[in-house]
């Protein structure tokens, strides 16, 4: 299936929220759905790196959507919830949400709020958002939530004995558990949602190996010199950071996108390529794994200090015939 930013439909009217917009696959997202009519929050946190990235969008020419930047820094539940706040107080709807921004496989470090930096920022920080933006999502026609996991789900293990790294850590454990939890937590808000009968849609995509400042980053805070030269050496594999955000704008936009999709290139064994819907790693299909990874997220959040957080209510198990859930 050839599917490209041509194919994305009318987005006037629409409010879209991208999370970690200032480079690589936020920025392409944002730049097609702004050029689609969309009015665009930059959700960053750097306000230099948003300011700089709202230029570039702004330099493409006279584009028919708007751009704001909203601050947001994913491991801060405090701006968080402010980020949240504002977003109410400033629009009083949302109709995308993009949870896209991401840290990968860094040396182990803590969110504001003590969390593992990779696992509170990726999972966590865009769970609290999610949970926290789902009344100004609710009602609005085509809504959609959309969390970018990555290839990496398919190593990721869920160690709820040990989620923070306190008794061991490597930090590509770390992120592959990060990126896994995404993709969980995708598909159970999408249970959930199923379940009240909400028109909402919960989805996932993941990009494959696109080129953006992800890799860079990592390979330099390694503080090992071979892994600068691997990523040089894999950078013939990897497509623009453009074709890379086709799968979460096909997510977010195609009218054939399902709820609880997941979806990713389709070529090379989903390293690049047209966007295409794709199993999701094995361990995002067990439902009791999915719900425990929910409660006990919820728990560690409204430990932090977000005590109001509610969400849909959990889907109701299905027994089968010798009384035993299905």
């Amino acid at each position: 299936m050839v599917w490209t930013v041509a194919d994305i439909p009318d987005q006037g009217g629409r409010l879209a929220l991208v999370t970690g917009a200032t480079s690589g696959l936020g920025l392409e997202t944002a730049r097609a759905l702004l050029r689609r009519g969309a009015t665009v929050l930059l959700g960053c946190r750097d306000a230099r790196r948003a300011d700089a990235a709202r230029a570039e969008l702004l330099a493409d020419g006279d584009p028919p959507g708007t751009l704001a930047v909203l601050p947001l820094d994913l491991a801060d539940l405090g701006s968080v919830a402010a980020a949240a706040r504002t977003l109410a107080d400033d629009h009083g709807r949302l109709d995308l949400l993009i949870n896209n921004a991401g840290v990968m496989a860094l040396p182990r470090q803590l969110t504001r709020d003590g969390f593992e930096r990779q696992f509170g920022t990726n999972h966590l920080g865009h769970l609290a958002l999610t949970l926290l933006l789902l009344p100004l999502l609710r009602g609005r026609s085509g809504a959609r939530v959309v969390t970018v996991t990555s290839g990496a789900q398919y190593f990721g293990r869920m160690a709820f004995d040990d989620l923070q790294g306190e008794r061991r850590y490597d930090r590509w454990r770390a992120y592959g558990q990060s990126k896994l939890a995404n993709v969980m937590m995708a598909l159970e808000l999408q249970r959930r949602l199923a379940a009240e009968g909400s028109p909402l849609l919960s989805l996932a995509a993941h990009p494959g190996v696109a080129r953006t400042n992800l890799q860079v980053a990592s390979a330099a805070a390694s503080g090992n010199w071979l892994e600068p030269r691997l990523v040089g050496l894999l950078a013939p594999l990897a497509q623009s950071a453009a074709a890379g955000a086709l799968p979460q704008l096909y997510a977010a936009t195609a009218p054939a996108a399902r709820g609880g999709g997941h979806y990713a290139p389709d070529g090379l064994g989903g390293l690049r390529g047209w966007p295409t819907e794709a199993p999701p790693a094995a361990a995002a299909l067990d439902d009791d794994q999915c719900r425990r990874l929910w409660t006990c997220s919820l728990g560690l959040l409204r430990q932090a200090g977000l005590t109001d957080l509610s969400g849909p209510e959990p889907a109701p198990e299905t027994p089968g015939a010798d009384g035993s859930r299905a």
